[in-house]
């Protein structure tokens, strides 16, 4: 497997908890109750799964390979992509704070939840379109076979130290669990 391939089955996992997230906001935005605990794992995989793991991934190996092979960080795709991961850690921010003032019962935060929740969602959506249709196919023509099995090794490392043993398959089960209840 190419680390592209790694890195697209990880927006399959990204893309679903987005829909849940997009359902869940529905039901913030209409005064619906939401559970905390939902919202704090939600959280707890975007943090997690989507920016330390795969963020990482892109940031720390395969985005400082493609430099190496000449690609441009300034002015160039991988600019762009680092812009937008700054951008979505902002959404993140604003949301987990609102959670934080959504279990203590503030009225207000529901709605700061779902603003931040559609911002993030649109952000995210149209960034995995480019990396998964641009990046990622340019990627592969710019890196060498070896480069890549280091790149894969790299991954593994980072799912090991980062995020921990076993956890990849937590956030699975999650998905698979909130995907149930709010996606039918």
């Amino acid at each position: 497997m190419k680390p592209t391939e790694e890195l697209k089955k990880e927006h399959e996992a990204i893309k679903l908890m987005l829909s849940v997230l997009d359902k869940v906001s529905g039901k913030l935005e209409s005064r619906k109750e939401v559970s905390p605990e939902h919202l704090e794992k939600i959280i707890e995989f975007i943090k997690v799964f989507a920016d330390k793991c795969h963020h990482g991934k892109e940031e720390d190996l395969l985005f400082v390979a493609m430099e190496e092979a000449g690609v441009p960080r300034e002015g160039g795709p991988i600019g762009v992509m680092l812009m937008e991961h700054d951008a979505g850690r902002g959404y993140v921010r604003g949301m987990s704070d609102a959670v934080s003032r959504y279990k203590s019962g503030d009225g207000n935060a529901a709605s700061e939840i779902a603003e931040n929740a559609r911002h993030y969602i649109n952000l995210l959506t149209q960034h995995i379109e480019k990396e998964d249709t641009i990046l990622y196919p340019f990627a592969d023509i710019q890196l060498s076979e070896e480069k890549q099995k280091e790149l894969m090794e790299g991954f593994e490392k980072i799912e090991l130290e980062r995020v921990g043993p076993g956890k990849h398959e937590e956030f699975h089960q999650l998905l698979k669990q909130l995907k149930e209840i709010y996606l039918g």
